[in-house]
């Protein structure tokens, strides 16, 4: 089975976040960046549980700069064979998709892989984008996957319970939570990511769709109010008059 992992840079979970250039871009001045923990604990991990049980490889995929390198050779140390950079800084989702689906489109992938959303932008939207560049059918948010051949069948949660599906390759597929079990490189993979081959490829030119005019962080939190466990009436008091709807 051959195999595509698409894996993204994002803040740590712990960053902190701020805004430069009147709030129209990510300041990264002092922020430690990370892989995508739905791309490299889900995607990445069962990519490579797929291909140690039946054979086949698999290449991870990223557009991105040089120092994006970093994070690559850690999925490599995890288990794939290879990996292809675009040489570019990523703008949009719907960029990121395209500039995937001009390298893949002839290169005959059975399975194209990545995590459910980024958990710095949230937008869920490469996937499905990617997918229909492809023309490949696309499963979202999938919590288990099985090969059986050609046919593959996953499974997800949705409200109140879960669905089972069923379909066939090729097939792109957005990782949740269940699909697979966190790996820590270990020592023989990090020596061994140091030889694999890491493909840098310039940028196909794409049209952009869409453009980021700014961000605004979130009102900051206010203070915890303490309530005495016998006072109902104050505490729905407070929620009613000063208690905010997310």
């Amino acid at each position: 089975m051959k195999i595509l992992v698409c894996i993204s840079k994002t803040p740590d979970t712990t960053a902190k976040i701020a805004f430069k250039d009147g709030n129209t871009s990510f300041d990264e001045a002092g922020v430690q960046f990370i892989m995508n923990p739905y791309d490299e604990w889900y995607a990445l991990v069962r990519a490579v549980e797929l291909v140690e049980a039946a054979g086949g490889s698999v290449t991870l995929m990223n557009v991105g700069p040089a120092s994006n390198d970093t994070i690559i050779r850690k999925g490599l140390a995890i288990g794939a064979d290879d990996a292809v950079r675009i040489d570019a800084e990523p703008s949009s989702a719907y960029f990121v998709a395209a500039q995937i689906a001009a390298y893949a489109k002839d290169k005959s992938f059975d399975l194209i892989m990545l995590g459910k959303e980024t958990i710095d932008y949230n937008g869920s939207e490469v996937g499905s984008m990617l997918a229909q560049l492809m023309d490949y059918p696309f499963i979202s948010f999938a919590s288990e996957m099985k090969v059986e051949g050609s046919e593959v069948i996953l499974s997800r949660e949705i409200e109140g319970g879960t669905e089972v599906l069923s379909t066939s390759l090729p097939l792109v597929v957005s990782a949740a939570k269940g699909m697979a079990e966190q790996r820590i490189p270990n020592m023989k993979g990090i020596m061994g990511a140091k030889k694999k081959p890491l493909e840098v490829i310039a940028p196909v030119a794409i049209e952009e769709r869409t453009r980021f005019t700014g961000f605004t962080l979130p009102d900051a939190k206010g203070a915890v109010r303490m309530i005495a466990p016998d006072d109902m009436e104050e505490l729905v008091r407070l929620l009613h008059e000063e208690a905010k709807v997310i």
